[in-house]
């Protein structure tokens, strides 16, 4: 399996983040050819030492970094990559990587 995760730092306006998140940006998102699972954090995001700087952490799963690259490159990958700049004015971080169970 591969993973993508979004880390979402703070935005200037969270209520206006999370109703553009919910209602344009997690639809467009599970559209992406080859998404297998979606999920995104319930409530507070902590390190050992209180919060973490982030406000929205969304993993994405495929069945390979192949997978994940198509899904980038299609239609569907490009119109949520741009609706980015729509609501994460906090910045976001995008982080790709095949998984192995240990």
């Amino acid at each position: 399996m591969a993973k993508l995760i979004a880390l979402y730092k703070h935005p200037k306006d969270p209520a206006a983040f999370d109703a553009h998140y919910a209602s344009t940006h997690a639809p467009l998102a599970k559209t992406i050819p080859g998404l297998r699972h979606y999920d995104v954090n319930d409530g507070k995001i902590a390190g050992p030492d209180g919060d973490a700087g982030y406000h929205l952490v969304a993993t994405l799963t495929f069945d390979s970094m192949v997978d994940i690259e198509a899904a980038l490159a299609s239609p569907q990958g490009q119109a949520t990559a741009a609706d980015l700049g729509n609501f994460a004015d906090g910045g976001v971080e995008l982080l790709m990587f095949d998984t192995r169970e240990l």
